[in-house]
């Protein structure tokens, strides 16, 4: 693109990375999404992979009064704390620990709206595809990494349209695959390499994934 923007949109990214996970397609993978971008990729990943999609919730654990800011992360029956980030910011254990149960709320209340009473998808011997839309410092994505390993996935692959140098090194040591479409050395901002990166909705979220469950069923 003209204006140096790898995507036009998420919808974008997400027919890219399909292009690259095509290699997957015969060991019949479930792709997850991370609500709320990553479901948007993920939907054009499964609809090109002829896969199901469903859905990992896990949530940023804000600094106090800079909620942007993440010092940690939750995921189910996960909880990671940046232990640096905390040092810098003098934050204490008790202090974060408040911190990431009110995290561990909002995720249960999104499992809750997107997956009703369902728990958990079921990825145990399945090749799990888990799609974001892009990996600043990547601590939620490394949550729900930790996450899905503790469900026994035969291979775990991590899709992400664009990623920080740094976060890409750590993240690959805990996934089987890692498939980005750009690792830039002047990364800033997941938002700047999109020229739409609009806000998602809850609603659209639901959409995609009654949209993918009804495609799944006709065939």
């Amino acid at each position: 693109m003209s204006d140096g923007r790898l995507f036009e949109d998420r919808q974008d990214a997400g027919r890219q990375l399909a292009e690259r996970l095509e290699p997957y397609r015969d060991e019949e993978p479930i792709v997850l999404g991370l609500p709320r971008g990553g479901v948007v990729l993920g939907y054009e990943i499964a609809r090109a992979l002829d896969a199901p999609l469903d859905v990992v919730v896990a949530r940023k654990v804000g600094a106090p009064g800079h909620e942007e800011l993440g010092i940690g992360a939750v995921a189910p029956g996960v909880t990671l704390a940046d232990e640096r980030a905390l040092y810098a910011l003098d934050i204490d254990r008790e202090t974060f620990e408040a911190l990431a149960a009110e995290a561990r709320r909002e995720m249960d209340r999104r499992l809750l709206l997107y997956r009703g009473e369902a728990g958990l998808p079921d990825v145990a011997g399945k090749t799990a595809i888990l799609v974001d839309d892009g990996l600043a410092t990547g601590v939620t994505a490394t949550a729900a990494a930790h996450a899905l390993r503790r469900m026994k996935p035969r291979r775990l692959v991590l899709a992400v349209a664009v990623c920080a140098r740094e976060t890409a090194a750590a993240i690959r040591a805990l996934v089987d695959d890692l498939v980005c479409l750009a690792i830039p050395d002047a990364f800033v901002a997941v938002g700047l390499w999109y020229r739409d990166f609009r806000q998602i909705t809850d609603e659209e979220v639901l959409d995609l994934l009654e949209k993918a469950r009804a495609s799944a069923d006709a065939d």
